[in-house]
């Protein structure tokens, strides 16, 4: 979802610039509370969301705003200026060269090693889903890929028809999970315009959605796989055991040395030999040796290795 442009506030009593200090004060309690860091570059958009804010609440001062926000009655007011200071663009099969690698490589990868142990559950935790683009089409592909797995097991003529979007004995779990409740309400209604499907091919419109009118709904069987939760990735409780990690356009927020500690927590939310895929722009050099490098046409991820000592 793309934000609007900063609008002018139209209110006289609201402050047209916040001090420095008072800035600072607003950047700590928001790195505290959940990571983001703010540098100077993007001091026009937090002056721009605080004015928001401070209209929202009928208040014409920082501090009293401040006051409200460090309250146990403010808990709601925090979650809401959290969630206008994220960017929530977002859309299906984005990065084409990412999913890619994902589809045709690494979920070949998981498949066959997971085969190998009969170990028959893929688990997939999207961080920063936004409004759902991403965790659905990750199912998608999932899905796709399973598909073979019909072919390719003998047993598969015993299913009944029509056979199940993932094939016995697979289990596939998604974990999608965002910081803002609005976009998380969003995505479990799984209902799209025709602006946001224009990424969405007729055979995955056809296999994955339902049209009512105007809109395309995620198919009840698709829905079923994707599960959605609100996540602070700056806490300790996150979601455990994956396979894969899509965490994309979501560091480039934080500071380096949460980007660090961010990074040490998904090496322990990663399955031996786990993925993690970051934004295009995102790199993980001279942060962390806990990931090898794996790249393929254009597109880059990277795997949990097992560090010594």
């Amino acid at each position: 979802m793309n934000r609007d442009e900063p609008e002018l506030m139209g209110t006289s009593s609201i402050p047209a610039q916040f001090t420095e200090a008072e800035l600072k004060l607003l950047q700590v309690l928001v790195y505290q509370e959940c990571g983001m860091h703010f540098d100077e570059r993007r001091t026009h958009f937090l002056q721009d969301r605080l004015q928001r804010r401070l209209k929202e609440c009928h208040l014409d001062s920082f501090y009293s705003y401040y006051r409200l926000l460090i309250s146990k009655e403010g808990k709601d007011e925090l979650a809401k200026l959290l969630e206008n200071l994220t960017v929530n663009e977002t859309s299906f099969f984005r990065n084409k060269a990412q999913l890619d690698l994902f589809h045709k490589h690494i979920l070949d990868d998981l498949i066959r090693r997971k085969q190998a142990q009969r170990d028959y559950s893929l688990r997939v935790w999207s961080a920063g889903c936004s409004t759902g683009q991403e965790p659905y089409t990750l199912a998608m592909l999932i899905a796709d890929s399973l598909a073979y797995y019909y072919l390719r097991n003998p047993q598969s003529a015993a299913v009944p028809s029509p056979k199940p979007l993932v094939p016995p004995p697979w289990k596939v779990e998604i974990i999608a999970s965002d910081i803002s409740y609005s976009v998380l309400r969003t995505a479990q209604e799984g209902t799209y315009s025709e602006t946001q499907m224009a990424s969405v091919d007729y055979s995955y419109r056809l296999r994955y959605f339902d049209k009512t009118g105007e809109r395309y709904a995620i198919k009840k069987a698709l829905k079923e796989i994707v599960h959605f939760d609100f996540h602070n990735l700056k806490t300790e409780y996150l979601p455990q055991r994956n396979d894969v990690i899509f965490c994309r356009n979501v560091m480039m927020y934080f500071d380096e040395a949460e980007q660090k500690r961010l990074l040490k927590k998904f090496a322990r939310c990663l399955n031996l030999q786990g993925y993690l895929f970051v934004g295009h722009a995102e790199s993980l050099l001279a942060l962390t040796d806990k990931f090898t490098m794996v790249h393929r046409n254009s597109g880059t991820a990277y795997q949990k290795v097992e560090v010594s000592g």
